[in-house]
């Protein structure tokens, strides 16, 4: 199995602007044909961390889900974000993960920010989604779901990487920085966290703080506050040794968690 490429992409979001949002991120992301294996967009990146979906969520199949599948095929890379989405009659935080070949896969965020009413707006998600890409298990996730360590946890090496995109506020920037690396080191996987940038239509304050980590907690890539797109790769023999000679997983606990 080879090393894995995984670009970063740390952007300002405009609100409720789906078109000036995609028009930016294509001028970003123009220069990575052939260049990457997987693109990571932050969380809600055509309109920001919104509690009015009813003004700009997406449709299944809609603008933004054809702009991501002519992206990924595009680039030759596999492209992840999370969107707001309608579906039944519901909202969701959806991540979607396009695929160059047309597929197209989904998770639905699980933990809603209590502290900005995200679960009287949309509905929680039930199911985890693991990825295979190049031999590499992904495992995807969106913002608040990081401070929650059973539902993030890699039981039996279920998966080698885990994603986090996220408007995580500069406010709470300490907790973002240890949870990313905490979430690395117990699960002994590489972790890949994008948050966005700028300050919002409400007038929340992002500063960025990107990164790539890998198993052992050491940091590989760290963004500061600025927009910025960086592609890093992720050493498969690394992660492989370490996890033979210290394998501390083995002695994890067992459990289950029970459905909402």
């Amino acid at each position: 199995m080879r090393d894995l490429n995984v670009t970063v992409v740390q952007t300002d979001l405009a609100w409720h602007d789906r078109e000036k949002n995609l028009s930016r991120l294509d001028g970003l992301l123009s220069p990575l044909p052939g260049a990457t294996d997987l693109v990571v967009l932050p969380e809600m990146f055509t309109t920001g961390f919104t509690m009015k979906p009813g003004e700009c969520a997406e449709e299944p199949h809609g603008a933004a889900t054809a702009w991501m599948l002519s992206t990924a095929k595009a680039l030759g890379a596999d492209c992840t974000g999370s969107l707001a989405m309608r579906e039944g009659g519901s909202y969701y935080n959806r991540l979607l993960w396009a695929r160059p070949d047309g597929t197209l896969l989904s998770y639905d965020k699980r933990h809603l920010f209590r502290m900005a009413g995200e679960g009287r707006v949309y509905r929680p998600g039930e199911r985890l989604l693991t990825v295979e890409l190049h031999g590499w298990r992904l495992r995807p996730f969106i913002c608040y779901d990081l401070r929650f360590p059973a539902w993030t946890r890699n039981r039996g090496l279920a998966y080698d990487l885990a994603l986090f995109v996220a408007n995580w506020p500069a406010a709470r920037g300490a907790h973002w920085n240890t949870l990313v690396r905490a979430r690395a080191i117990e699960n002994q996987c590489y972790v890949v966290a994008v948050n966005r940038t700028g300050v919002d239509r409400k007038g929340i304050a992002y500063s960025g703080d990107s990164a790539v980590i890998d198993f052992a907690g050491n940091a590989l890539f760290e963004a500061g506050p600025a927009e910025c797109v960086r592609t890093v790769t992720l050493p498969r023999a690394a992660l492989e040794s370490y996890r033979e000679s210290f394998p501390a997983w083995k002695d994890a606990d067992s459990f289950t968690i029970e459905d909402m």
